[in-house]
């Protein structure tokens, strides 16, 4: 099992967090998207655009950062950070 911690940052503190658990026993980065978008959603934020870069920083780092730039809507917070719990 896959496990995704979202976290949203305002002023260097976390104010809202929730941990993903995917059914799947491998990362599997076609689904990257779905997963972020889910995180979003149960965040209650906006969906960041996600592209190719955010998906080789996440599988080379174990965690990606969306900033305002990656952001069509405005949003509340400095941050979203998507990070890959290892068990």
């Amino acid at each position: 099992m896959i496990r995704l911690w979202g976290k949203l940052y305002k002023d260097h503190k976390i104010i809202k967090d929730v941990t993903l658990n995917t059914r799947a026993d491998t990362m599997d980065y076609s689904l990257f998207f779905d997963y972020v978008s889910e995180i979003s959603h149960a965040l209650d934020a906006p969906t960041p655009v996600v592209i190719k870069t955010h998906i080789f920083n996440f599988a080379k780092f174990n965690f990606v950062k969306f900033v305002r730039g990656d952001y069509v809507e405005n949003i509340n917070f400095d941050y979203f950070l998507v990070e890959l719990i290892k068990d």
